[in-house]
């Protein structure tokens, strides 16, 4: 199968349809045409459309948006509605406190509040205007390199049409070679291809180890006269219950426009617990008396489930190598306290974007000119930003007080807090062992109904999630027995309750108490929390066939 593929060569290749890579996508077609070069661009999207993985809260702060378009409200950017303030809100079971002081990392006033998936269609309308190939559809495989092993020429796309067994079928399309002089990889959080580079040319070598959360999300269509539109702030976040002081993470909601609302809840993948459920904690979540005050009466329009790289500054890779940078969430631009991505995630793209463009000048595309892209950004107010968050998920991921005392010396040091460079675990590395006589955190009680509060497979329907069924299984089990054996006895089978897609199910037999891990990549929602959290590293995920997965429109 690795004979006769086709190759096709461009300038440049933007691995990923978010909004790292089609800003830099518009920004170097920008940069080309005001200095008189030509270039042949490219960008390739696992998803069927641009669009259809791309999930997030979302407020955008537009800094990065009005540097690369200053007339965007005047070019259609669909935003839903702008900030007109926020809350923070402390829950306990069955009450809630107004918090009176905002930190001012998380003020949003002035900002909009967008759907993700619109926003990137909107991006690549405008990417395409200016002459950048898109091709949705295409799942970048393999990073392919020179003979030297060190310069990246290039990736290809996944072989399309092999059965359950790995051989072809009648259909059968093998992957194409797209080849550039510059690839630009900005798969988002838990990139394969970046965790291949990584392996091949270490460039996560002396950084902390990334982090990450997970969010679910879905948007929920409200009834007329609900709290929330006369609500003083649009914006509200809360902490506290169901995940309690020692579990990092909370709950958001944030107005849309016609009567919707995005609601959501993150969870930091360094807790301890290893019978936590998310999908359990976020019904919670929904279910509290404050969540019901505004979402009562609603119904769940569209559901989605995404990590995000929490771990910030101090685990940014060597963001180039010989042919290659790395942008967005997966290169760590995330600003953690802050809880937005998007605007550094652009501006990490346009900065690539100079960067590439003086390299062209040059005609050099080794790192000792790529390397001008880290030096850009240590010169910008992405630096800044996310420097001011350096030690914030080492701290969030402590438990008890202590907690509480690094983020207030954080806060008032501009991030340094009483120790800089925080040490931190990685979050596969987290978990308990469980007591024998343990048994699962209490069960939601209230049933289902498909309407407000929708069962994991009914939210799967939702995300419009779709994959051939029988296509080789993305999701990679590398020794089954230790799933049943060694990791059922020390972990309750963890995999089973952090999927918030029920891709993972324990089977017992009743008579015989053999245990089997019954794995279904069908309801897969791409999240890539089992890779990250997965306490024996046995599993690992991997892209299924281009065009497969959720099919967001309005998260």
């Amino acid at each position: 199968m690795g004979r006769g593929r086709e190759k096709i060569e461009f300038d440049v290749l933007f691995v990923g349809g978010g909004p790292a890579n089609l800003a830099g996508a518009i920004h170097l077609m920008q940069l080309a045409t005001s200095k008189g070069i030509h270039l042949e661009v490219a960008m390739i999207e696992k998803g069927a459309e641009i669009g259809c993985h791309a999930l997030s809260g979302a407020v955008l702060n537009p800094i990065a948006l009005a540097e690369l378009m200053p007339d965007y409200r005047e070019k259609g950017c669909p935003i839903e509605v702008d900030v007109r303030g926020e809350e923070l809100r402390f829950l306990t079971e069955t009450s809630q406190y107004r918090v009176p002081f905002v930190p001012r990392y998380m003020k949003n006033r002035g900002f909009h509040i967008i759907s993700l998936s619109r926003f990137v269609r909107w991006l690549a309308e405008i990417a395409e205007g200016l002459g950048v190939n898109i091709f949705p559809g295409f799942a970048g495989k393999e990073v392919r390199y020179a003979s030297d092993r060190k310069t990246v020429i290039g990736i290809r796309t996944g072989d399309k049409g092999l059965g359950k067994d790995g051989r072809p079928r009648a259909n059968f399309e093998p992957g194409i070679d797209i080849l550039a002089k510059v690839t630009v990889l900005g798969e988002g959080a838990g990139g394969s291809l970046l965790r291949e580079v990584s392996g091949a040319l270490n460039i996560f070598s002396g950084k902390m180890p990334q982090t990450f959360e997970t969010g679910i999300k879905e948007v929920i269509e409200l009834p007329e006269g609900n709290y929330f539109l006369s609500s003083r702030g649009n914006v509200i976040h809360t902490f506290g219950y169901p995940l309690g002081l020692n579990t990092h993470g909370g709950g958001f909601i944030y107005q849309m426009k016609d009567n919707r609302v995005s609601v959501g809840f993150v969870v930091g993948l360094s807790y301890r617990d290893p019978m936590l459920d998310l999908y359990e904690e976020f019904m919670r979540f929904k279910r509290h008396p404050f969540a019901q005050r505004i979402i009562s009466g609603g119904r769940v329009l569209e559901h989605g489930a995404r990590t995000l790289t929490s771990s910030g500054y101090y685990s940014i890779p060597k963001l180039s190598v010989d042919g290659a940078v790395f942008v967005g969430t997966g290169a760590s631009m995330l600003n953690a306290p802050a809880l937005k991505g998007i605007h550094t995630s652009m501006k990490s793209g346009m900065l690539a974007a100079e960067t590439m463009i003086e390299a062209f000048q040059k005609g050099d595309f080794t790192q000792d000119t790529l390397n001008c892209y880290q030096e850009l950004i240590e010169s910008t107010w992405l630096k800044e930003e996310l420097y001011r968050g350096r030690n914030f998920a080492q701290t969030v991921s402590k438990e008890g007080l202590i907690k509480f005392f690094h983020l207030g010396a954080q806060y008032l040091t501009g991030g340094r807090g009483i120790i800089d460079k925080m040490p931190i675990a990685k979050d596969s590395d987290t978990l308990k062992s469980l007591r024998p006589e343990a048994s699962p955190r209490k069960k939601v009680k209230a049933v289902y109904d498909d309407v407000l509060f929708v069962d994991k497979l009914t939210g799967v329907y939702l995300s419009k999630t779709q994959h051939r069924e029988d296509q080789p299984s993305h999701l990679i089990i590398h020794d089954p027995k230790l799933c049943v054996e060694q990791c059922f006895r020390t972990y309750r089978c963890p995999c089973t309750r952090f999927c918030p897609g029920n891709v993972y199910e324990l089977e017992i037999d009743e008579n015989t108490d053999e245990k089997r891990l019954k794995v279904n990549p069908a309801n897969c929602l791409h999240c890539k929390t089992c890779e990250i959290k997965d306490p024996y590293g046995n599993i690992t995920w991997t892209c299924p066939e281009g065009g497969d997965g959720p099919k967001y429109t309005i998260v």
